[in-house]
C-alpha cells in the first residue's frame, strides 16, 4: 500500500480507491476526527504575606499537572514569588496549558524596642517601628506614655502597606518605691545628742548635713529633717521627722 501523509485542520473523510491485479477498483473511507485540545484555567494571580497557605487548582480539563512542586488541590506554603504552569489533559488525552503568578511580600521586621526598667510612678512610652502601623495589647497606645503597675511583657503587632504583619516584645519592669521612714519625731533639751535613723530603703541621705546613725546636737529650735531612701533598684523615696530642741 501506499503511505500518505495528511494535516487536516478538521474532522475530515477520506476515500481510497484501490485497483487490483486486473484493473478492478475498490474503494473505502476513513475518517480522521480531530479533537480541540482544552480550554486550561490556571485561576486569578495570587498575592499574599510569607508563611501563608495558597491552594493551586487547574479547571477545563480531567487531569492536571503542576510545575515548580505544586500538586493540583493541595495545600501549600510557598517560599518565594514564582510563576506556576498547570498543564491539563481532557478525556480525550488532550491537552493545554496556563499559567498563574504567585507573589510573596516579605513580613515586615517589626522593632518593640529595647526592655525598661522604671520606678514606681514614671511614665513610659513604648514605640513601635519596621512598619506602618502598629498595635499593642494590653491596653497600650504606640508612642502614648503610660504608667506601668506591674511588670509585664508588651506585644506590638506591625502592619506593613503589604498588609503584611509581625511582631515583637519588650519588657518593662515595675520596681515600687521604698517605704522610707524617718522615725518619730523627737523632743529633747538643749545641749543633748540626736541621733537619725531612716529604715524601709537601702541607703539614706538626710539634708541639713545629717548623717544617717551619726549622732549630732541640734540647736534650740524646731527643725524638720528629711530623709531620702533609695531601694535596691534604685527607687527614691523620702520621709520626714520633726526635731524641738527645749532651752534649759
Amino acid at each position: 500500500g501506499n503511505n500518505v501523509s495528511i494535516s487536516p485542520l478538521s474532522t475530515t473523510t477520506y476515500s481510497v480507491i484501490g485497483t487490483d491485479a486486473n484493473g478492478c477498483p475498490g474503494t473505502d473511507d476513513m475518517t480522521v476526527t480531530i479533537n480541540s485540545n482544552p480550554s486550561i484555567n490556571a485561576g486569578t494571580d495570587i498575592t499574599i504575606c510569607a508563611g501563608a497557605p495558597i491552594t493551586l487548582t487547574g479547571s477545563g480539563a480531567i487531569n492536571y499537572t503542576w510545575d515548580n512542586g505544586a500538586t493540583n488541590g493541595i495545600t501549600f506554603i510557598p517560599l518565594s514569588s514564582e510563576l506556576f504552569t498547570v498543564t491539563g489533559t481532557d478525556a480525550n488525552g488532550c491537552n493545554s496549558t496556563d499559567q498563574i503568578n504567585v507573589i510573596v511580600n516579605p513580613l515586615p521586621t517589626v522593632n518593640a524596642g529595647i526592655d525598661q526598667t522604671v520606678c514606681e510612678g514614671t511614665s513610659v512610652t513604648l514605640s513601635g517601628s519596621g512598619a506602618s502601623t502598629y498595635s499593642w495589647d494590653n491596653g497600650i497606645i504606640d508612642n502614648s506614655a503610660f504608667v506601668p503597675t506591674s511588670t509585664l511583657t508588651y506585644t506590638v503587632t506591625g502592619t506593613d502597606i503589604n498588609g503584611c504583619i509581625n511582631t515583637d516584645n519588650v519588657i518593662v519592669t515595675f520596681n515600687p518605691l521604698p517605704i522610707t521612714n524617718a522615725g518619730t519625731d523627737v523632743i529633747v533639751c538643749d545641749g543633748t545628742n540626736v541621733t537619725l535613723v531612716g529604715s524601709g530603703a537601702a541607703s539614706y541621705s538626710w539634708d541639713n548635713g545629717v548623717t544617717q546613725s551619726t549622732a549630732f546636737t541640734p540647736s534650740v529650735g524646731t527643725v524638720t529633717y528629711t530623709v531620702t531612701g533609695t531601694s535596691a533598684a534604685g527607687c527614691v523615696a523620702s520621709d520626714a521627722v520633726d526635731v524641738t530642741v527645749n532651752p534649759n
